[in-house]
């Protein structure tokens, strides 16, 4: 997506990109980083932030995953806000119940060779502390979100708590996802042997913030499966997480690492 301040605007073409979903069943499907609004500045998110599961935003998600009957992960939105809001990756099931919800745990507070130039995502955003995942009818979802991606420990963690398959939604800077995005989505899936889907938000928004794009999904061996360079649209590949076991059996990773994670509260 290449997503607009105004969050209905948004969720229109979120509307438009699900009719074009394949007809397998049970589907995940999972929308970009700041899917409900984008390019207005971290302010604005403040004053659209909803209560958690009560919001207009969460109730037309739920709808439409409910509609499509897919597991549909709500990218991040603004919720719970105070003097700071939490950027929430809400997972929806299929008959539109919320499932699970991911705060971001690590904020971009970096500075970047762009038109942005400083980038302090913590000034408006709560961080989150808790590593989440899901069972679902296709197995174990983990969730992280964009900067997350540069955190590998976060990664063994989810693997740890049985994720089969990593959401990642993104919203990576041109310079840095030019850089990073590709090496470092794979090399996520290679050591922890896991799926992971990982949809960007891409080109020029309002703010002149350039976002990267390359939407991509991953095997566990590192593999691209399926890739959306630049441009909205749809991008998907049926996979069957069975065959994360012959590559977790070959080469048992997990079992030979010999450090422990270390989780700060």
């Amino acid at each position: 997506m290449s997503s607009r301040p105004d969050p209905q605007d948004n969720l229109a073409i979120v509307a438009k990109l699900l009719e074009q979903l394949p007809a397998a069943r049970p589907q995940l499907v999972v929308l970009p980083e700041a899917f409900s609004c984008f390019g207005a500045g971290d302010r604005a998110q403040l004053a659209m932030a909803e209560p958690y599961k009560d919001g207009e935003v969460q109730k037309q998600l739920a709808a439409l995953a409910k509609k499509h009957e897919v597991y549909l992960v709500g990218g991040t939105l603004p919720v719970d806000a105070g003097e700071r809001f939490s950027a929430a990756s809400i997972l929806f099931g299929p008959d539109g119940a919320i499932l699970n919800r991911y705060d971001k745990i690590h904020l971009f507070d970096v500075d970047v060779a762009d038109n942005t130039k400083e980038y302090r995502e913590s000034k408006w955003t709560q961080p989150g502390s808790k590593v989440v995942t899901t069972e679902t009818d296709f197995g174990v979802v983990g969730m992280a979100v964009c900067y997350d991606l540069r955190f590998p420990e976060l990664f063994r963690a989810l693997r740890q708590a049985g994720s089969q398959i990593i959401v990642l939604p993104s919203a990576f800077t041109q310079v840095t996802g030019k850089a990073h995005w590709h090496a470092l989505v794979r090399a996520r899936a290679i050591e922890q042997q896991v799926f992971i889907v990982a949809p960007g938000q891409v080109g020029e928004h309002a703010n002149g913030r350039e976002t990267f794009g390359h939407s991509i999904i991953v095997s566990p061996w590192g593999e691209i499966l399926a890739e959306q360079e630049l441009d909205e649209g749809v991008v998907s590949v049926s996979v069957d997480v069975a065959d994360i076991e012959p590559i977790r059996k070959q080469m048992p990773v997990a079992q030979q690492n010999q450090f422990e994670v270390v989780q700060k509260t």
